[in-house]
């Protein structure tokens, strides 16, 4: 997905909160906001909004000394969202059909991002999951709620890759997951997190807290971007995403960088602005369930190595 116009405010937004978050004085803020607008001029809109993003959180870690502002958040948001996690397994358990729940909560976990909500009060959107579930869950028509192709292909696909997005959040992918290995032990599925910080997505540290190495294999994804950028992720991590059967893409960001993608992606998200819920065609606090079908690649025209900015 390209970048809109209507996107360039928001990352003003996004650096100030970051700066503030690791502790900036005014005049540092100051300073950091007017690199920004000194650097978007030069950013063609061509690149992903996460893309970008990775530029101006990494020039926030350079201004403000303070690479992983998001640290105590994450921290905090693992341990809430562990609290409730037996309830959540029970609601499962209990539930007519176990795997549309479990994707439902996987997606509803979505809420918790301080990249879009500055001012998030975790404990209030976990207790709006729990609460007022039917609220929360929207689901909309196939085009963007495509449940059936999901679980047809989930049936037949025995190397999954799970491509995670935040802190938090992690706890509602483990749910998912666990339904998914209850389904078919032998399923092999491979949990991608970032290499470093980078707002509050989520690092090896979070997957191991929150338990996902007890039922999948956590690798990085090479990269710090907001987003599953490929053209920033490793040769390691690229040669799994070609390779596997099936791709679940978690995420806003994730979805931004690979809208285009050319293999087939099931992107499980909340559209939390504008500009994602005109992409996608629904309205903002839908959830999403979308099958990408993605674009066959001619052969001998597969890009080798990796570009960084």
């Amino acid at each position: 997905m390209k970048t809109y116009l209507d996107c360039i405010p928001c990352f003003f937004k996004q650096a100030l909160a970051a700066a503030r978050t690791a502790g900036a004085d005014t005049k540092t803020q100051k300073k950091i906001l007017d690199k920004v607008a000194g650097i978007l001029p030069e950013i063609p809109l061509r690149f992903s909004p996460p893309r970008i993003g990775r530029i101006i959180y990494a020039l926030v870690g350079e201004m403000t000394g303070n690479d992983d502002p998001y640290l105590k958040e994450k921290k905090r948001s693992n341990e809430l969202a562990l609290g409730i996690y037996d309830k959540l397994t029970r609601k499962v358990a209990l539930a007519g059909d176990k795997l549309l729940l479990a994707v439902e909560l996987a997606i509803a976990g979505n809420i918790i991002d301080y990249g879009v909500k500055n001012s998030l009060d975790v404990d209030a959107e976990l207790a709006k999951i729990l609460d007022e579930e039917q609220e929360v869950i929207k689901k909309e028509n196939k085009v963007i709620f495509d449940y059936a192709r999901f679980k047809r292909d989930l049936k037949q696909a025995k190397r999954i890759l799970y491509l995670a997005d935040n802190a938090g959040e992690v706890v509602f992918d483990r749910i998912l997951i666990e339904r998914i290995k209850g389904m078919d032990e032998g399923k092999e599925i491979i949990y991608a997190v970032k290499e470093k910080p980078v707002i509050n997505d989520a690092l090896r540290a979070d997957a191991a807290a929150c338990g996902i190495e007890k039922i999948a294999r956590v690798v990085s994804s090479g990269s710090d971007a907001p987003g599953t950028v490929l053209s920033l992720c490793s040769n390691r991590f690229l040669s799994i995403y070609r390779r596997t059967d099936m791709v679940i893409s978690k995420g806003q960001g994730n979805f931004e960088a690979l809208s285009d993608a050319k293999r087939p992606v099931f992107f499980l998200f909340m559209a939390k602005c504008p500009v994602i819920a005109k992409d996608v065609g629904c309205k903002v606090g839908d959830v999403i369930l979308r099958y990408h079908q993605g674009r066959r690649r001619k052969k001998g025209n597969r890009r080798r190595g990796k570009r960084r900015m």
